[in-house]
């Protein structure tokens, strides 16, 4: 054991490893600094006025110098995989750069994540390069605790969440060889508790330190277990030949994952990945990691509370008329839309007109599309429309709306509600009101969407065009009455 250093640089904190990292070193008491390509790209993280943010990019030595002065050990959790067909040498470059930097400053110690592999046995190049990166912070002088890792499980990270995505929506999965590959998954939550505990187990500086969970299973056995916790029956059919470049083309189809990144990841399916060292027993005797099953539970248990973190997908954004802003994405296991808008009135006034919604007061666009969506739900043995709401104005947690029940209130800006409607997954409609101005707001509406099986993104696609128009009728009519002086909800 060694004491605490007194500062940390976390790179990598808009990434998925990074991003759950940070706010679990400040919990410890540490002090951050993070370090970005683009300052903005934190704002808006709960935690992002707790740490000192830096503007810099690795691949441009010369925006470095400054960056890690007075910093003590420093995370390197960069990876530019993004699709480029040259990610490995620019992760060459970028570690290198950083490793230099470092050394300049005079870091005591980097530590790393990288992944698992036996060099030796023909990996593929996005294995390889994230090896070869942990070598080129190596090269300046500055110790490196390097961990390597396989599949990482948890809600939103790129590995798990391609066969999470497979396995929810493909019945019968036409499967190649690397089905029967071994593979030693590990939780985000073990790997967090690695990465923290490093940071006082001096007996870890200049390691490198293998680190899996309890289980080795097969791919396949991965997807049949996930199924099995799901309720799901899959079928996987396996082939001799499949090249990775039509695997990534079906995985490009299925999933949010695009083909451009899902090639190197699934080139690296022929390799075995499995904890060849007891450095990480030896090193941290007090962290048990847990097993696959425990991982994919602890992940489908943030889906299911809407614990949305951080993930490797992006949003795609378009604006109508100027106004409104629209955005859909899939993120940790949710399919996510959301519109916002600007309206001339105060947090409070528009968040009073949201929380009259339903009940006698009715739905404030299309309130008879409601109402038979609640006929529908009541002949399929749903909850039905179920008499409308307790109170017209005032709203606690665990009353009712129609087929909809209070999850979280907080006055003047945040109403959630949980759907208990029949549906093939799980579902949230969330208002919320931010103030930007003494006269102006923004109002963002969510709907959350945790399908189940295939049938559950059938139905989501199906009725998208329905749902796409009941959003922007509705957030446009709690705008409009939000802003009439006398702060009546209206309905169309």
């Amino acid at each position: 054991m060694t004491s605490k250093p007194k500062s940390i640089l976390v790179t990598g904190a808009t990434g998925y490893v990074g991003g759950r990292l940070v706010p679990d070193l400040l919990q410890s008491g540490y002090d951050l600094r993070v370090l970005v390509r683009d300052r903005s790209d934190v704002v808006g993280r709960n935690w992002h006025n707790k740490v000192d943010i830096v503007q810099a990019d690795v691949l441009k030595p010369e925006t470095l110098s400054g960056v890690m002065s007075d910093i003590d050990v420093a995370y390197y959790l960069i990876h530019s995989m993004n699709g480029n067909i040259d990610f490995a040498e620019r992760d060459l470059m970028a570690a290198r750069n950083f490793g230099l930097a470092a050394k300049r400053a005079g870091i005591s110690r980097i530590i790393y994540l990288g992944g698992l592999g036996d060099r030796n046995a023909n990996l593929s190049n996005h294995l390889m390069s994230r090896q070869e990166t942990g070598d080129a912070l190596r090269e300046a002088g500055v110790p490196v605790t390097e961990f390597r890792a396989a599949v990482i499980v948890g809600a939103g990270s790129i590995s798990f969440e391609t066969i999470r995505y497979l396995t929810e929506r493909v019945p019968v999965m036409i499967c190649p060889s690397w089905v029967y590959t071994l593979v030693q998954p590990i939780s985000i939550i073990d790997v967090i508790s690695y990465l923290t505990s490093a940071l006082t187990h001096s007996n870890s500086v200049g390691k490198i330190i293998d680190i899996g969970g309890s289980d080795v299973l097969t791919y396949g056995e991965m997807m049949t277990q996930y199924a099995k916790l799901r309720g799901l029956i899959r079928i996987l059919c396996p082939v001799p030949v499949l090249t990775p470049t039509l695997s990534s083309y079906w995985v490009h189809i299925v999933t949010p994952v695009p083909s451009t990144i899902a090639r190197p990841l699934i080139e690296g399916l022929r390799n075995t990945v499995v904890v060849a060292n007891n450095h990480a027993q030896e090193i941290f005797p007090t962290i048990t990691p847990i097993n696959y099953l425990e991982s994919v539970s602890a992940a489908l248990d943030n889906i299911e509370l809407g614990n949305i973190e951080t993930s490797w997908s992006d949003s795609v954004s378009t604006t109508i008329g100027g106004r409104s802003k629209s955005v859909l994405k899939h993120q940790d296991g949710m399919i996510i839309e959301r519109w916002e808008r600007v309206v001339t009135s105060t947090p409070t006034k528009t968040h009073d007109i949201y929380t009259r919604l339903g009940g006698a007061n009715g739905w404030p666009y299309m309130n008879w599309l409601w109402r038979v969506r609640g006929y529908i739900d009541r002949i399929v043995g749903g909850v039905g429309y179920r008499g409308g709401r307790r109170h017209p104005q005032n709203l606690r947690v665990g009353d009712t709306i129609d087929f909809w029940r209070v999850e979280s209130v907080v006055p003047g800006k945040l109403l959630r509600l949980r759907a208990e409607m029949k549906l093939p997954g799980n579902g949230w409609l969330q208002f919320e009101t931010e103030k930007i101005s003494d006269t102006t707001s923004r109002l963002t509406q969510t709907v959350f969407f945790a399908p189940k099986g295939l049938f559950g993104f059938i139905y989501w696609y199906v009725l998208y065009p329905i749902h796409s128009l009941l959003l922007q009728g509705t957030i446009s009519n709690i705008a409009r009455s939000s802003e009439k002086p006398n702060d009546q909800l209206t309905s169309r």
